[in-house]
């Protein structure tokens, strides 16, 4: 693999896991989660809504694909970026800042995002906020058993939209012709490589969920409780990397980059059980 490309996924990756565990680990602290179906984190009906959720999305952008205008359909992604970057900057920084300037600062990084929007790092920047605070929210807010129900669904789902249906590809294509923060931008010489921000957001789900029952486990204290989530991480790092060689090194070729994660991801959790975490 190109060793630039190497070393973007790579800083890409441990900065939005280490601003994600870190948001994870204030909101923990301050008690904070999401209902999404029941109150009870360790419900599996979370886990089903949000994967029916991502589905109803997925279909309403093929449907958006299908018939608006491409200027129409870039207004409409745009309008949904901009929410989820104000949200998520709001979620991050408070965890640092606790004061009223949080609010303009958000609406100040979603108003750059429209003034210069093919600026590719700040992009990346976005990109980054928005995966680390969703990623931490939804981590908290599920148990690690509808965390692994909704990796697995996921997996299963990116596979089939891959190899059987398509529409992935599709998707990918649309979304990052228009330089929008839901894909980061890995630039070479050769190309410029797209990375769902999907494919950081899951392990981070799966990480803040780990940190959450470890802070809870009176037997492990810091920094020990952070083992887990850094072994998860590091086998979904491993799984991302090598796709990512896979990919380029076949030049068009469309890979899904969730289900080798998801498997080495969930044989860490395993290994991680037989050692006594």
């Amino acid at each position: 693999m190109n060793k630039k490309l190497i070393l973007y996924l790579a800083a890409f990756f441990i900065i939005t896991q280490f601003l994600g565990l870190w948001t994870a680990n204030v909101l923990i602290q301050e008690g904070v989660n999401v209902t999404f179906v029941s109150e009870d984190p360790d419900a599996v009906e979370n886990s089903l809504f949000i994967f029916a959720y991502i589905v109803g999305v997925a279909v309403a952008i093929i449907i958006a694909i299908r018939f608006l205008s491409d200027k129409w359909m870039y207004y409409l992604f745009k309008a949904v970026e901009s929410l989820a970057i104000f949200g998520t900057s709001i979620i991050v920084f408070m965890t640092f800042y606790d004061s009223l300037l949080i609010l303009p600062l958000a609406a100040v990084i979603v108003l750059l995002r429209i003034v210069i929007p093919k600026h590719l790092w700040l992009r990346n920047f976005t990109s980054i906020i928005a995966t680390a605070g969703a990623g931490a929210v939804l981590g908290v807010s599920l148990g690690i058993i509808p965390v692994m129900v909704f990796m697995i669904l996921l997996s299963v789902y990116d596979f089939i939209a891959v190899f059987k249906t398509k529409h992935m590809v599709k998707m990918a294509k649309a979304i990052s012709s228009k330089n929008l923060s839901f894909t980061y931008a890995l630039p070479t010489k050769e190309h410029t490589f797209e990375l769902g921000t999907g494919d950081l957001v899951i392990p981070l789900v799966f990480a803040a969920s780990l940190l959450e029952a470890a802070k809870l486990n009176p037997a492990l204290e810091f920094p020990i409780y952070f083992i887990p989530p850094i072994v998860i991480l590091i086998a979904s790092l491993a799984g991302l990397l090598w796709t990512m060689d896979y990919v380029s090194k076949r030049p068009g070729t469309a890979l899904p980059a969730l289900p080798p994660q998801t498997i080495l991801m969930l044989l860490a959790f395993v290994v991680l059980k037989l050692v006594g975490f």
